[in-house]
């Protein structure tokens, strides 16, 4: 007994030093807390969305989830064929260029107007605070901090792993001019040493002016946050990035509801929109879009083209690794009125403004 003892007390406080490290951020609080208590969003002492919505569908449980997660046999989970890719030199790109850069999974680089955004960057190789367990697709790592010029905004959706890497955020500090991104996150980096005037954190519906060229408006999305135990003390977002004659919807990670068709209604059109798909699961339908939801999302946000994101570099759900772009292309295929997808391979140049632009379905024929 006694050595029974000494053991889970060792365990207990080898937890407990591992969840010291600053990779986990820091919690809101003092004046940041206030305001955050004061968002209509914060509810019952955290965050809630428009609608309710349970971390797992009705009739599921965490218990059945992980076991299926841990020992369910699913066919090509990942990839055993290198991710094919192309290295865009971000370097070279000349301010007037209006491209997007994508590197896989939900992290990808606009250039629009003269100024350089950073979405969600992920370049350490893994999306999970524990080394090794959620490692990236072999060939999807080709770019890392180095091969990224002077950034002007790094926008964050949310604050869960595989879109705020602490690795990265910290290799990126000399070279990040300002950060947007939801209430409460800022928390993080202010504890990673970010400046405060440097950080720009808002509630959802707010707006904030660039300059006279450039406005990005905070919208909803429907998902949760937390980097530990603790969830939903910090707000996740989606962002409207508009100029005076084109309209990016940058959508984070959600599931389906109401809020595509009000950001559609109120924003919309958009001439691109970027949609969570990928990682999804009937199991949790709630806060990752379906295939199918998709389709409604971007007929909702009246978007000209989507990027179809959140897929390609990280297994994170139970689905073989291609199949969100298999399904998303036929489903979108088989609609009523389908609307051209984006899908380039990592690192390949999209031409924000091109609508003419083709892409090969990269993903076919990779085992």
């Amino acid at each position: 007994m006694i050595t029974f003892l000494i053991l889970a007390f060792l365990l207990l406080f080898a937890i407990y030093r591992f969840l010291q490290h600053p990779k986990f951020g820091k919690a809101p609080s003092g004046e940041r807390l206030t305001l955050i208590q004061n968002s209509p969003q914060y509810k019952n002492g955290k965050f809630e969305n428009q609608s309710f919505t349970p971390d797992l569908a009705e009739g599921e449980s965490m218990a059945g989830v992980l076991f299926e997660f841990f020992f369910k046999k699913v066919e090509r989970k990942t990839p055993t064929d290198l991710i094919p890719s192309v290295k865009t030199n971000l370097h070279e790109l000349t301010l007037d260029q209006d491209i997007l850069v994508w590197f896989g999974h939900s992290s990808y680089f606009i250039q629009l107007e003269g100024k350089r955004f950073l979405i969600d960057p992920v370049f350490s190789g893994n999306a999970s605070p524990i080394p090794g367990t959620t490692k990236s697709f072999k060939g999807s790592d080709i770019y890392s901090v180095d091969d990224l010029p002077e950034i002007d905004y790094l926008l964050i959706t949310h604050d869960h792993y595989d879109h705020l890497d602490y690795d990265t955020i910290l290799k990126l500090k000399p070279k990040t001019k300002k950060i947007i991104t939801a209430l409460g996150v800022g928390s993080h980096f202010e504890f990673w040493g970010f400046p405060s005037e440097n950080i720009i954190e808002k509630d959802w519906y707010s707006t904030i002016q660039l300059d006279e060229n450039l406005t990005i408006h905070t919208t909803p999305s429907r998902h949760f946050s937390g980097r530990s135990f603790k969830r939903c003390n910090t707000l996740w977002t989606s962002f409207v990035l508009e100029t005076k004659d084109f309209k990016m919807y940058l959508g984070g990670d959600s599931g389906y509801d109401s809020h595509f068709a009000e950001i559609g209604e109120k924003y919309g059109p958009f001439d691109i929109a970027l949609l969570d798909n990928g990682q999804y699961n009937e199991k949790w339908k709630y806060i990752h879009n379906m295939p199918e939801d998709v389709i409604k999302a971007m007929k909702d946000l009246k978007a000209k083209r989507v990027f179809p994101v959140h897929s390609s570099k990280f297994s994170l759900s139970l689905h073989a690794w291609d199949e969100p772009l298999k399904k998303v292309t036929e489903l979108n295929s088989l609609s009523e009125n389908p609307i051209p997808l984006i899908t380039p391979m990592i690192g390949e140049a999209v031409e924000l403004k091109n609508e003419k632009q083709e892409f090969k379905q990269w993903w076919r024929n990779v085992r």
